[in-house]
């Protein structure tokens, strides 16, 4: 055998060279740079600025006159209790989150005489704030449709970012309607009417339940008895994202107006909630995702589908923030203080509009601003070029995503006036598309 030795050892050599040279690259070398979000990467750009005049009006986050996170009382109250409660415990939660959560937030979103809740054809299951509860939807849809209808989505121009990836991801085609008008920085109903009529029957048509995301314009009662009966006529099958409740005018019931209507006709729907902006709760990741379907013997069966997609993907959701804002919507003080508190935000919100358009009329600004006092909720869309957008990051230390959404909710009654002279530098000087 001592004449195989020298052959061996020059394998063994051979053998560590290699995997020396594979040891040297990665083995994620092919990998390439994703690009920032387009919103989270507002954020880092923000903190990495060192002008002290920044302001970051990119997040969708309620801020303090002071530009710091609000934690609402109501939200700190229910976290005491539940610290001093001796029953509360960290055990997992079932598949379908915390019953309690669940049952109160169908209630909150389908009203307090809803049928639907009372003949039991809803089903409800938490979720990873209204992200999760989109992607859970979209991944049951995709394997639940009929096996008829299109996998075609159909969402508004422009629209959250998220949504796009979310549905397309569960393997849907995605498609777009008119929603935006730029020339009266509203709705263009018109053309949103004539997209949404030639949809494939069966389609899923994506609708903001109220406070649309980016150009807080929302279609009025009229226009949604209209788009009630598209839905119907074209047997469209719609998909609220409801990620404001409360936000647009300040009452809950109020900007649910659109789902109950859809509910209360007796269509079948999907439902996407988040208690991110309406409690605060953006690290909580506390949401829910509701299926409302024609008979309670339905509902159960698509809950245990739902649960279904919920188990390889993340096992059961996170227990903190559905407690918090179950004892929240349970406890009537509570939530009398919570709903207060959301009034008082919506109504801040409402007085930095009315701060920002009076600053732009002062100085003159050219261009008709009064669609900043019309749009409603957290975001305004300007309007502004993505040059003009540019110049307000680069010359005025002004983050904002690119497509000139503003978080109203980042301004202040001190900010209200630079951002005015920042906008009427860049509409002055000239910058265009």
């Amino acid at each position: 055998m001592s004449e195989f030795a020298p052959a061996a050892g020059r394998l063994a050599v051979l053998t560590r060279q290699l995997c020396a040279a594979a040891a040297s690259e990665s083995t994620w070398e092919h990998v390439a740079q994703a690009p920032p979000d387009p919103i989270i990467g507002v954020t880092d750009a923000w903190r990495a600025d060192t002008d002290p005049r920044k302001l970051n009006l990119g997040v969708g986050a309620y801020r303090t006159e002071d530009g710091k996170p609000f934690v609402l009382q109501a939200v700190r109250e229910a976290e005491r209790q539940l610290s001093a409660d001796p029953a509360e415990n960290k055990e997992y939660l079932p598949i379908s989150g915390l019953p309690e959560f669940c049952r109160l937030s169908r209630g909150l979103a389908l009203g307090p005489t809803s049928v639907a809740i009372q003949e039991g054809r809803v089903a409800t299951v938490q979720a990873l704030s209204g992200t999760g509860a989109l992607r859970v939807g979209a991944e049951f849809l995709s394997t639940h449709l009929p096996p008829a209808h299109p996998r075609i989505v159909y969402l508004p121009n422009p629209t959250w970012g998220n949504h796009k990836t979310i549905f397309a991801k569960a393997g849907f085609q995605v498609r777009e309607y008119r929603y935006f008008d730029p020339a009266s920085r509203g709705l263009d109903f018109a053309g949103m009417t004539a997209d949404l009529a030639s949809a494939p029957p069966g389609s899923v048509l994506l609708l903001h339940a109220c406070a649309h995301n980016p150009t807080g314009v929302d279609p009025d009662a009229e226009q949604w008895g209209r788009l009630l009966e598209l839905t119907r006529e074209g047997r469209l099958l719609p998909f609220f994202d409801m990620a404001y409740q409360g936000f647009a005018s300040g009452d809950v019931d109020a900007d649910a107006a659109a789902v109950r209507r859809f509910a209360e006709a007796g269509l079948e729907l999907v439902l996407a909630q988040s208690f991110a902006k309406n409690m605060g709760l953006y690290g909580e990741r506390a949401g829910a995702l509701s299926v409302v379907t024609r008979s309670k013997e339905v509902a159960a069966r698509v809950e245990s589908q739902l649960k279904l997609v919920i188990r390889p993907m993340y096992s059961n959701p996170p227990k903190h923030g559905a407690a918090i804002a179950a004892r929240v919507m349970g406890d009537p003080g509570l939530c009398a203080l919570w709903k207060e508190e959301l009034r008082g935000m919506a109504e801040r919100i409402k007085a930095m509009r009315a701060a920002l358009y009076d600053a732009l009329q002062q100085r003159g600004v050219a261009g008709d601003w009064s669609f900043v006092l019309r749009q409603i909720g957290m975001f305004s869309f300007t309007g502004l070029t993505r040059p003009q957008c540019e110049q307000l990051v680069s010359k005025w230390h002004i983050h904002l995503t690119l497509d000139g959404r503003i978080s109203m909710a980042g301004l202040s009654a001190a900010s209200a006036p630079y951002l005015a002279e920042a906008i009427a530098d860049v509409v002055s000087s000239g910058s265009s598309a």
